[in-house]
């Protein structure tokens, strides 16, 4: 066994300037961190089987959902069911940085919408 973080942990980019570590990463749960500078945000999109758990570290997120848009502090997270569009953004002056915890895994389960 040995400890996990961003500085050893299997890394990607997304959205040309946001970076992702995958903390853990099996055949039914995904840990990952994920920074998000200022103005970077996710395309809309829904996991089709994924439920996925969203933690802010530091930063603040920007949280659309179809009924409502929710702003998550540091120390605050939000769980998002399947099948629920949603999508991620950094309004903020400072990087965003949080978790997202998906069961089963939500990297080839995404479903964009327009």
């Amino acid at each position: 066994m040995k400890t996990i973080s961003p500085a050893n942990a299997e890394h990607y980019t997304w959205g040309e300037i946001c970076d992702g570590w995958h903390l853990l990463k099996s055949g039914g749960l995904s840990v990952i961190e994920e920074r998000v500078p200022p103005g970077g945000a996710e395309a809309r999109h829904y996991h089709q089987h994924s439920q996925q758990f969203f933690y802010v570290l530091s930063g603040r997120a920007t949280m659309e959902l179809p009924e409502e848009t929710l702003i998550i502090s540091p120390g605050q997270g939000l769980s998002v069911e399947p099948q629920t569009p949603h999508r991620l953004l950094n309004q903020g002056e400072q990087d965003l940085a949080f978790l997202v915890v998906s069961a089963p895994p939500s990297h080839q389960d995404r479903v964009l919408v327009d």
